[in-house]
């Protein structure tokens, strides 16, 4: 998962810059939790470094667990 602080209107220039990183990459942008997932091979800081680029701050938070028993 992706965190964008300060994306309030730019979903659209997230998801171009992750196809710029990644033309075949899922993108689902939520702007109301300001966050991104990416479902792509290419490394994180790739997409950090090309929504940085677009005008955003990003970074990238692993998800974590499932159930715990």
């Amino acid at each position: 998962m992706y965190h964008i602080p300060d994306m309030i209107c730019g979903a659209g220039a997230v998801e171009k810059a992750v196809k710029s990183v990644d033309p075949n990459a899922k993108v689902a942008v939520d702007l109301d939790a300001k966050t991104a997932s990416i479902d792509s091979p290419v490394s994180s800081d790739a997409f950090v470094s090309a929504i940085e680029e677009a005008g955003y701050q990003a970074s990238f938070k692993k998800a974590c667990c499932g159930p715990v028993a």
